[in-house]
């Protein structure tokens, strides 16, 4: 019991460590350092408040420690055995690495979608999804602001992912951090993508901070995590969310 409990303990503080350490940063660099230079790339004109960080901060803390009891579960030695999870770099070849990083991202986009219209039904998004939806204005701290029940949904992606394809340790860290920090760009407040991504073909497969945004402000729509492919193909893209993305651009970069 005694290792289970430093086990636990050892995750939550990795956890907890990854999420002050990203979230903070970005926190630190676009709301108390260099708020009003960087006004224009601002997505909802209003601040949001003390109370808001506070009540993010011990929402993500609680959620720290539900993600880290599913990470535990899906690397545990009495399930690894029926994984694909291999230790050895050599038993597959080296750009397995950045593939299976960019594979776990487009399986996880695609669990995150569904599992994000789920939670949005009506009774489940009263019981446990308005817990993140508290911060329509959502900041850094935001991104790990979930109901406790929403925290174990989000985390057993991992347990998936150990089930799905070969996964080295690497790559499961790195898919951890990228994950991430991808989850504090989608809350960030800010935009902060290029002038000229909006002429490339990423435009049309990519979300931005302001789609995320919007899905914030209108409870509906824009449910994806990374790709804007599912909610395209089910038709749930909010109808506004390239005009409100050129109306801020163009507010940044001029015509």
């Amino acid at each position: 019991m005694s290792h289970l409990f430093q086990t636990i303990s050892w995750a939550f503080l990795l956890t907890m460590g990854r999420y002050f350490i990203i979230a903070g940063i970005f926190f630190l660099v676009f709301y108390l350092l260099f708020p009003k230079s960087l006004l224009r790339n601002k997505i909802q004109s209003r601040p949001a408040g003390k109370a808001d960080f506070l009540r993010e901060i011990l929402h993500s803390s609680i959620s720290s420690i539900m993600l880290a009891i599913t990470s535990i579960i899906a690397l545990s030695d009495s399930l690894r055995p029926h994984t694909f999870i291999y230790t050895d770099l050599h038993d597959y070849p080296l750009w397995w690495i950045p593939v299976s990083l960019l594979l776990t991202l487009v399986v996880h986009d695609t669990y995150f979608y569904w599992m994000h219209r789920i939670l949005h039904h009506k009774k489940l998004f009263k019981a446990t999804h308005l817990v993140h939806h508290q911060s329509t204005n959502p900041s850094p701290w935001t991104s790990y602001s979930f109901h406790f029940l929403e925290a174990i949904a989000e985390g057993a992606v991992v347990i998936l992912l150990v089930f799905s394809m070969p996964l080295h340790p690497l790559t499961i860290g790195l898919f951890a951090f990228s994950s991430f920090v991808i989850n504090v760009y989608g809350h960030l407040g800010y935009e902060i993508m290029p002038k000229g991504f909006r002429k490339t073909f990423l435009f049309e497969i990519i979300n931005t901070s302001t789609f995320h945004n919007m899905h914030h402000q209108k409870f509906k729509g824009n449910y994806g995590l990374y790709l804007r492919i599912w909610d395209r193909l089910m038709k749930t893209e909010h109808p506004d969310y390239v005009k409100h993305y050129d109306s801020l651009q163009e507010k940044r970069f001029g015509q």
